[in-house]
């Protein structure tokens, strides 16, 4: 059993016990207060994907009679599909844009902004990578710029092995390529043509797992789930050396790639109530179901802010 599901079946059992201690106490975080039935369309985000799968596997536990099904089109993907009203949630890894605000306006679909999580980008080699000790942001933008000229580990820094780099990173409907570009190379959806894409963060695990001379990015959660098979490259930004982590990702540290995660509910589902139990569940329970697949969890307080919108 991997990690991932060995802590979502601890969670399992916290919920279940929840359940079993708040009877007749008004208190409970059951997904089965009220039973639903009813399908429920969500995609988007591959990053916010494991998040978002975890709460439905457990929410539809409870309630048997509720399909949810939860798609990988990309931050980008989703939100084309959501403001044309074709979902009733939308997982992002960035905030809607303005174009997107006026489709969504246009098609009148209204919609809740719910903060759900923390995320750092994380840059990873494969584990036989002996000599990449970090990389600088300014190294970062070498590599990725548009019309980039590095094609070695060599063009990098000259200590470095004349060995082809083999790049791997999201697509361009990707709210993870989207934010690396803007950080990295200074303008969002700027960046070399000349890589592995993948819409789906585990193809790129793949990728970098199987070729020595790789170099990827892609959310925490996916490097932590692959830990043993990776190496994690701590990043210099602004004269300091930080690697991604839990504790680095939540206090800010990790510059500039740490990055807050979200859903975009339909108003109008919303009004189903399989819709509405389901985002309660969800709400009720980020911060157990964030920390299970290795994400960093919001203060409480922001849950029951969200919580209270929906309600």
């Amino acid at each position: 059993m991997s990690l991932k599901k060995i802590g979502l079946a601890l969670v399992a059992v916290a919920l279940t016990a929840s359940t079993l201690t708040g009877c007749g106490q008004g208190a409970s975080k059951d997904a089965g207060a009220t039973k639903a039935s009813g399908s429920i369309k969500i995609d988007g985000s591959s990053t916010v994907f494991p998040i978002t799968e975890a709460v439905a596997e457990e929410f539809q536990k409870a309630n048997p009679n509720v399909k949810v099904t939860v798609g990988v089109s990309g931050t980008g993907g989703g939100f084309k599909k959501f403001v044309a009203g074709d979902l009733d949630i939308s997982n992002a890894s960035r905030k809607i844009k303005d174009a997107e605000k006026t489709q969504a306006t246009t098609n009148k679909v209204d919609y809740l902004e719910l903060p759900i999580a923390y995320d750092g980008i994380s840059l990873v080699v494969n584990k036989a990578n002996t000599w990449v000790d970090k990389l600088t942001v300014a190294e970062l933008k070498k590599i990725w710029e548009p019309g980039s000229k590095v094609k070695t580990w060599k063009d990098v820094r000259p200590s470095w092995p004349a060995e082809p780099i083999k790049l791997y990173g999201p697509g361009t409907d990707s709210g993870t390529f989207e934010y690396f570009t803007e950080a990295i190379v200074g303008e969002a959806k700027k960046s070399r043509a000349d890589y592995n894409q993948s819409e789906d963060d585990n193809v790129l695990v793949t990728g970098v797992k199987g070729d020595k001379n790789s170099l990827g990015y892609f959310g925490f959660s996916y490097y932590e789930e692959n830990a043993k098979d990776l190496k994690l490259v701590p990043i210099e930004s602004g004269g300091k050396t930080v690697t991604p982590s839990m504790e680095t990702i939540k206090d800010g540290t990790y510059k500039p790639l740490s990055r807050p995660l979200f859903i975009y509910v339909s108003k109008n589902s919303l009004q189903k109530p399989e819709v509405k139990s389901f985002v309660k569940y969800y709400m009720e329970n980020a911060e157990e179901m964030t920390k299970a697949v290795y994400y960093v969890p919001l203060k409480k307080e922001e849950y029951q802010a969200g919580l209270s919108k929906v309600n």
